[in-house]
């Protein structure tokens, strides 16, 4: 079990939506999507979502980085962070384990601080190694781990400390 090389650039891939689309987008490889246009519906996605200044959203929108400019009606789960500008309207859920509010921004909802907090497939992600491998790793106790709702869960900064203490070769 090697961990692939991290230094190697990831290929950064761009998509800019002006248009008007309802539907269901989901990324697996990490994009950077910037709307400028109306969405409805559900955004998933890993890397950078940009919510322009004149967009409009109605959705379901999970993703790592957020940034919000526009108008977003909605639950959002910002894996990394969250961040609101001055020109942002947010009406909904907010879960994020880090969060920026500009002032002038509008923040009308709910918001919940996470803890820095993975399932397995982000852990397996994350580590750059195969889901069977975390998987086994959590049934034997040899990584760092918690069940919640009958799903293994790993803290962020104990798997950090885990593998710096060269718990895996």
């Amino acid at each position: 079990m090697a961990f692939k090389d991290r230094k190697r650039p990831i290929e950064e891939k761009t998509l800019d939506v002006d248009a008007s689309m309802t539907g269901t987008l989901s990324f697996k490889d990490p994009v950077n999507m910037r709307i400028n246009g109306r969405f409805e519906g559900t955004l998933e996605v890993r890397g950078n979502l940009t919510i322009g200044d004149t967009a409009t959203v109605e959705a379901h929108i999970i993703g790592d980085n957020i940034v919000i400019a526009g108008k977003v009606r909605g639950d959002i789960i910002a894996r990394g962070k969250l961040t609101l500008t001055a020109s942002a309207i947010m009406q909904g859920e907010i879960k994020t384990s880090k969060l920026s509010v500009e002032e002038g921004a509008i923040l009308q909802g709910r918001c919940i601080m996470l803890e820095d907090i993975l399932d397995a497939d982000e852990l397996a992600r994350y580590l750059e190694v195969d889901l069977s491998s975390i998987m086994e790793w959590a049934n034997n106790g040899k990584v760092p781990a918690f069940k919640e709702n009958n799903e293994w869960r790993f803290e962020r900064k104990k798997i950090d400390e885990w593998i710096s203490k060269g718990a895996i070769k």
